[in-house]
C-alpha cells in the first residue's frame, strides 16, 4: 500500500485511553526528515547550532510562551533531532492563580504539532524554501511517572551531546 493511501489508517503509537491533556511530564523526541543534519554540529561534545537549529531552540521557547499551561523542561537540540522534557500543568501561571480545565488545553500530540508548525514556516522563510519540510511525520514520547524517572532522563538528554559519536541518529554512527 501507498504512504498515501496508507496515512489515513496508520496506527497510533500513543498509549491507548491515555489524556495527554492531562497535567504530567513528557519526554519527546522529534526527528528532522530524512534525520538531515541540518540544525547545528556536535564539536567536543558540545553542540553548535546552525542558524537552522537556532531557529528550531527559539520555537522551542515559544512553545511555552503560546501555551500559559506549559512549562519547558531540559531540552537540547541536535544536529538532526530534538530531545525535551514538556511538563503540561494544571494551573495557569500567567493571570493569577486560576486552574485550567483540561478541555482548553491542547494535548501533548497537538502541542508538538504547534511547534513542528511554526518551526517549519519560521526555516522557509528564513531559507526562502517554502512548503519543504522539516520535521518527520510524528515523534517520540514516554509518560515520565515518577521523580528518579524525570532525574534519568534529564540526565539522558544532558549527556546527549557527548554521546554523539555512539548515537544512533548520527549519520556517521556505525554499529560495531
Amino acid at each position: 500500500m501507498r504512504y498515501d493511501q496508507d496515512k489515513h489508517h496508520r496506527r497510533s503509537i500513543r498509549l491507548g485511553g491515555y489524556d495527554y491533556a492531562q497535567p504530567g511530564a513528557y519526554f519527546v523526541t522529534i526527528c528532522t526528515y530524512q534525520r538531515e543534519c541540518l540544525l547545528g554540529e556536535i564539536v567536543d561534545g558540545n553542540v553548535r547550532l546552525s542558524a537552522s537549529g537556532q531557529i528550531v531552540a527559539d520555537a522551542w521557547v515559544w512553545l511555552a510562551v503560546q501555551y500559559p499551561y506549559v512549562e519547558l523542561d531540559v531540552s537540547v537540540v541536535m544536529p538532526n533531532h530534538l530531545h525535551g522534557v514538556v511538563v503540561i500543568r494544571d494551573d495557569v501561571r500567567r493571570g493569577g492563580s486560576r486552574t485550567a480545565p483540561t478541555q482548553g488545553r491542547k494535548p501533548l500530540g497537538r502541542l508538538i504539532g504547534a511547534f513542528k508548525t511554526v518551526s517549519t514556516k519560521r526555516l522557509n522563510r528564513s531559507r526562502l524554501t517554502p512548503g519543504a519540510p522539516l520535521w518527520q511525520r510524528d515523534f517520540y514520547e514516554h509518560v515520565i511517572r515518577t521523580d528518579a524517572e524525570l532525574m534519568a532522563i534529564r540526565e539522558y538528554i544532558l549527556a546527549n551531546p557527548a554521546g554523539w559519536d555512539e548515537d544512533e541518529n548520527n549519520p556517521d554512527f556505525t554499529k560495531r
